[in-house]
């Protein structure tokens, strides 16, 4: 009950938040209203009630823009993008028997929970915001690359910003470096601030983005 409680409550300052200044060029589109409430239930039933819902979803945004009948040049689908191979391998990982992409309440469902998956498996001695960010790297590219890129550092407890700089030193090849660091630094920094109104947003050291 006080989870339902808290849900509507963010609900309902975002309407007032959305009247608030919105990054420059940016605006978030119609169609994600209808997708709202759905995104922030997933968000708390499988982060808790601190869950980064700005940053879900301008995660969204970034893959879709909010369509669900979308599909890449690669063959991802709906509205978080998942390829065929990866929607198979998450679907029998969480025991589901049919894979729908294209399903809203699937896509959100699964964004969320395989976004969870890849946070709990960044270094716990990172901050909050720096495992979210090497967990949409390895959204974006495989975390395994981030991992590799990791222990070619040689340091024990490297910095996220260290883990960035290695990028293209181990599996990854350097060409698709700038594409893989550019997804969470687009997600977090440009179009987390726009959707602040629909729950808590994490910025670095535990402050809000601008």
């Amino acid at each position: 009950m006080l989870q339902r409680l808290f849900v509507a409550a963010w609900l309902a300052l975002g309407l007032v938040a959305q009247t608030q200044a919105q990054p420059a060029g940016l605006q978030i589109p119609a169609r994600a209203h209808q997708y709202r409430r759905l995104l922030t239930q997933q968000a708390y039933a499988q982060w808790g009630l601190d869950a980064p819902i700005a940053a879900l979803a301008a995660q969204v945004h970034q893959e879709s823009a909010w369509r669900p009948e979308a599909v890449s040049h690669v063959g991802a689908r709906g509205l978080a993008q998942f390829m065929p191979s990866t929607a198979r391998w998450w679907c029998a990982r969480e025991g589901m028997d049919e894979c729908l992409p294209h399903n809203p309440t699937w896509a959100l469902r699964a964004m969320v929970g395989y976004d969870k998956f890849l946070f709990d498996r960044a270094p716990p001695h990172l901050s909050d915001f720096d495992r979210l960010w090497l967990a949409l790297r390895g959204y974006n590219g495989g975390e395994r690359h981030w991992q590799a890129e990791a222990r070619s550092t040689g340091l024990r407890e490297p910095t996220r910003e260290q883990i960035d700089a290695a990028c293209g030193r181990a599996r990854r090849h350097p060409k698709h470096c700038a594409e893989n660091l550019g997804y969470p630094r687009r997600i977090l920094l440009r179009l987390q601030p726009l959707y602040k109104g629909w729950g808590p947003s994490w910025g670095p050291d535990g402050e809000e983005p601008a």
